[in-house]
């Protein structure tokens, strides 16, 4: 019998939104190639959208585009389309996207990580923040996309390997042995 623990999800959500908030406040200023940096806002809207989806994924993209706007100098609400059009596309087909398909994660996160960077970034052109077509595409949203997929590539590994398979009450996680990868624990991710 398996038994789902809202307050597991709820608390684990809860952990990677302040480990994101962290990171985007701490360390994406600091971390730069070009005039990109890294988007850890995406990171964690991807990761909710990617493992829940639905209305869950949808606000925790405009959520989290919120407060990348707040703590930067651009327009409010700009991240916050660009991040809640990127959560309800990734969690628009199925839920747990990332369990054991780390591949495919990889490759949804990357095209929807160019899309948010180069949306966000052109349109920091039309508001007058950049210089030229070739600063927002090349110095810009290219660097800041990769960054941002170099920086998402621990979270989707943690999330391809961890998942739910609890077997009783309590949500405690069962031992799995995996071929030719060794025995690791399994429980359901957000």
């Amino acid at each position: 019998m398996q038994v789902a623990d809202r307050g597991r999800e709820t608390r684990d959500a809860i952990v990677l939104a302040v480990l994101c908030l962290v990171l985007q406040l701490a360390l994406a200023p600091n971390v730069a190639l070009g005039s990109g940096h890294p988007n850890f806002a995406l990171i964690f809207s991807a990761c909710v959208a990617m493992q829940v989806g639905g209305t869950r994924g949808v606000v925790a993209g405009f959520v989290s585009g919120l407060l990348f706007d707040l703590s930067s100098t651009t327009p409010i609400g700009l991240m916050a389309f660009c991040l809640t059009v990127a959560s309800f596309c990734l969690g628009l087909e199925q839920r747990n996207r990332m369990a054991g398909d780390l591949g495919s994660a990889m490759g949804l996160f990357c095209a929807a990580t160019l899309g948010v960077s180069l949306v966000y970034h052109l349109a920091m052109l039309l508001v007058g923040q950049a210089s030229s077509i070739i600063d927002v595409v090349i110095f810009r949203a290219l660097p800041a996309a990769l960054l941002t997929v170099v920086f998402f590539v621990p979270f989707a590994y943690y999330y391809s390997r961890v998942r739910v398979s609890g077997p009783g009450i309590g949500g405690a996680g069962s031992l799995k042995a995996g071929a030719g990868r060794g025995t690791h624990f399994t429980r359901r991710g957000l």
